[in-house]
This record gives C-alpha cells, sequence and structure tokens, in this order.
C-alpha cells in the first residue's frame, strides 16, 4: 500500500474541498435570493415606516468628455453614477447562509430611486445601462451605473478662446420630496482619478453642492445635488490657427504704405488684406453660438478690420496728394513747416532732411527773384541774347521761352514738394499702423497668460 506524505495529503484535500465550497455557496446565494424576494415588491420605498425618510448617498465619477456643442450649448459627457441606499427589506443573518455576505442581481429586482438628471438634454433619456446592484447582509444596497449624459451648458464665449466655462450637474429626485428621500453627498466633490484628458477642455475642478428649493407647484422641499464643472479651454490650437495668422497679416496692412505710389499695388495689398480678415472672421463666426456678447478674438478681427479699411482709405487720399498735377496750389505753409520739416524728422525720412529741403528752398528762393526782376532785370543769358538779338520779334520768343522754362520749372518744384508731403505721410501712417497692430497683438496675448 503506497504511503501519501503530509503536503500531498493537505493539497488534495484542498482540491476536493473547493468545488464542495463553491457549490454550497451557490445553493445558499439560490435559497437567499428565494427568501428576499418572495414577498418583495420593488414599487413602494423600502421603509418600515412611511414616515422614515431613505437616505441616498450620490458619488459622481467623471470619466471622459465626449463632446461640447457649443453653438447649441449641449456638453456630452460618460459618468459613473454611484447611489447607495438602505433597504430595510433586503437583510439576512450570515450564519444561515453559509457566511454569505453579499450577492449581485439585476437592478430590476430591487425598488431604485429615481434620481434623474435635472438639466438633461438628451432627446431619447435612455443613456444609462442596467447593470447589477451590490447588496449586502445589512441591507445596503450599491448601485454603479455608467451613463453618456447631455446637459445643457450656457456657453459664454466673451473670451474665446481664453474663455472658463462653467457647466452645472444637477442631480434629484423626480417625484419623492425631501420628506421622503433625502440626498447626500459621498464626497466635495466629483471623482476625477479616472478622468481621460480632452484635447480642447482643461478640467479645472467638480466640486459638490446641496440645495433644498420650494417650487411654486408644491409645498414640499426638494433636495438636490449640483455638481459644478469647471472648464478651461486650451487655446494652443486657436492661436497657431486663428491668431498668428491674422496678426500676419494685420502686420502686412501697414506696409501698404512703404510701397512706393507709382507701382498702383497700394490699393490693392489693403482689399487683399482685408478680404482675408473676413474669411478668418467667418471661420470664428461659424463655431461660436448666436449671442450679444462679441467673442474676444472676434473684437480682435473687427478692430483689425477696421484699421485696414482706414489704411486703404487713407492710401487712397496719399495717393491723391501724390499725384497732384501742375495746377495744384503750393505747398501751405504750415503744412511745409509741420510736414515736410518736423514730421519728416519724426519718421526718418532722409530724403526730404534739412540739406535737401534746404537746396529745395534755395532753388525755389533763385527762381522768385529772377520772377521779381521780370522785364527790367533780365538774366545774363537774356542780356546776352538782347545784345546779340537785332530784331524786337526775335527778342520776344527768346522771352517767351525762358518764361515757359521757369514755369516748368516751377511746376516741377511744386509737384515735387506734394510728393514730398505724400511720401512723409506714407511713413508717418505706416509707423502709426504699426504701433497699433503691436498693441493690439499684445492685449490679445496679454489674455493667455
Amino acid at each position: 500500500m503506497m504511503k501519501i506524505s503530509g503536503p500531498l495529503l493537505l493539497i488534495f484535500l484542498v482540491l476536493c474541498f473547493i468545488p464542495v465550497c463553491w457549490g454550497a455557496h451557490g445553493r445558499f446565494a439560490q435559497k437567499l435570493l428565494n427568501d428576499l424576494f418572495s414577498n418583495y415588491t420593488n414599487a413602494l420605498r423600502p421603509v418600515e415606516d412611511t414616515d422614515y425618510i431613505i437616505n441616498v448617498t450620490l458619488q459622481i465619477t467623471l470619466s471622459q468628455i465626449i463632446d461640447m456643442d457649443e453653438r447649441n450649448q449641449i456638453l456630452t459627457t460618460y459618468l459613473w453614477v454611484r447611489q447607495v441606499w438602505m433597504d430595510a427589506f433586503l437583510t439576512w443573518k450570515k450564519e444561515e447562509y453559509d457566511g454569505l455576505d453579499t450577492i449581485r442581481i439585476p437592478s430590476s429586482y430591487v425598488w431604485r430611486p429615481d434620481i434623474v438628471l435635472y438639466n438633461s438634454a438628451d432627446d431619447e433619456f435612455s443613456s444609462s445601462m442596467e447593470t447589477n446592484v451590490v447588496l449586502r447582509h445589512d441591507g445596503q444596497v450599491m448601485w454603479d451605473q455608467p451613463a453618456i449624459t447631455k446637459s445643457s451648458c450656457s456657453v459664454d464665449v466673451a473670451f474665446f478662446p481664453f474663455d472658463l466655462q462653467q457647466c452645472p450637474f444637477t442631480f434629484g429626485s423626480w417625484t419623492h420630496n425631501g420628506n421622503q428621500m433625502d440626498l447626500i453627498n459621498a464626497l466635495d466633490s466629483a471623482d476625477l482619478a479616472d478622468f481621460v484628458p480632452n484635447v480642447e477642455w482643461e478640467v479645472l475642478g467638480m466640486p459638490a453642492k446641496k440645495n433644498v428649493i420650494l417650487y411654486g407647484c408644491c409645498s414640499d422641499p426638494y433636495p438636490d445635488i449640483t455638481f459644478m464643472l469647471h472648464l478651461k479651454r486650451r487655446s494652443s490650437f486657436y492661436i497657431f490657427n486663428l491668431l498668428i495668422p491674422c496678426m500676419m497679416i494685420s502686420f502686412l496692412a501697414p506696409l501698404g504704405f512703404y510701397l512706393p505710389a507709382d507701382s498702383g499695388e497700394k490699393v490693392s495689398l489693403g482689399v487683399t488684406v482685408l478680404l482675408a480678415l473676413t474669411v478668418f472672421q467667418l471661420l470664428v463666426a461659424e463655431s461660436m453660438p448666436p449671442s450679444e456678447s462679441v467673442p474676444l478674438i472676434g473684437k480682435y478681427y473687427i478692430a483689425t478690420m477696421t484699421m485696414v479699411t482706414a489704411s486703404t482709405a487713407l492710401t487712397i487720399f496719399i495717393m491723391n496728394i501724390h499725384h497732384c498735377g501742375p495746377e495744384a496750389q503750393p505747398v501751405p505753409a504750415w503744412a511745409s513747416r509741420l510736414i515736410l520739416k518736423h514730421l519728416a524728422r519724426i519718421c526718418f525720412v532722409q530724403e526730404v532732411g534739412e540739406n535737401c529741403l534746404g537746396s529745395s528752398q534755395r532753388k525755389k528762393h533763385v527762381l522768385t527773384q529772377q520772377e521779381s526782376d521780370g522785364g527790367a532785370k533780365k538774366s545774363p543769358v537774356l542780356e546776352k541774347t538782347a545784345c546779340v538779338c537785332h530784331h524786337q520779334e526775335v527778342c520776344n520768343h527768346v522771352e517767351y521761352i525762358a518764361q515757359s522754362y521757369r514755369d516748368q520749372r516751377e511746376t516741377q518744384i511744386r509737384v515735387g514738394e506734394w510728393r514730398k508731403v505724400a511720401k512723409v505721410m506714407d511713413r508717418f501712417f505706416m509707423w502709426l499702423f504699426f504701433i497699433m497692430v503691436f498693441i493690439m497683438s499684445i492685449l490679445i496675448l496679454g489674455k493667455a497668460v
């Protein structure tokens, strides 16, 4: 007869005993289920006295933000909802059922609190899943239910794309008042340990607050728990795809003043920049909800488009000055002193600086002096011609030629001065609009810090 050692005998006994235990637990669980639900109904509150209040502990776990529909103001999230309450009719003694402590049964077998999401925007009301409940021997029922919820959220886009949003989740009983069922916060805030990060929104927190509200229809109080989800938009996508291209296009607008007036492209550049900004404005308007509050980026676009429109209008005005013809009046003294002397130095326009300006004034002074002499005192060329000329008709022709030369020269100087005025104004408005674009860009980017 073969002798079995001690360790082998122990292993043999354990392997034979485990199926017996499993079978025993299975039989006791079936017996327990039959005993518990033989006279049980899930239609009434599980309290021994109808005056008793049943306490329901609520806990929310935010798993994922699926979508934020800003135009329709609907937030779609994936939540885990845990509800815990005491059922006075589902208790047993563990000793009578071989130490069986808990069982898991379909949630439709037991009474369930009618807790719903008050601000739900789901048109089907079938986003939750029917799961089992965990029933403990002392009557505690724990129901974990995953749900995809669509809730209404008032989206404020005043500071888009650097905005903060607050989306409430209000849970409460639909039919039971506070004298029949009370809600208790399991935690001070929702559980974010298993949250899947979202590419567009950053979750700052989700605090919970209990409210007791008296509605106009009923005199009884109705408790609810509101979880306020604090969201911050991740603005990197909008900065690189909307703001930076707009800024680069905006810096092209002042360069229209630097283009030569004879190039014929000054107005075309302004109109092209204006059309490009209009396209970006339409892209922003498509994703924003229609509201009275204009987004921050929309204000930036409107300000930039206004600046480009003003620069185009000023360009047309300056081109009109540049192309002044021979019939134009001389540059006024105040304009010559203010623009050609002081403003030219401020804008670093060296072509019309002090040396060039002094040379022009000297030439103008010489011509003026010659004109004042008139026929009484002629130039040396005319005197020499007069000596040589023997006929009065020839002298008249020579005088006419000299006068025409003086008029042509005076016209050239007058047209040149107006062109110099236009050039100085071009430089002045170029630097002015560059400063305006820079200040607007700093202000819009300062919101991201």
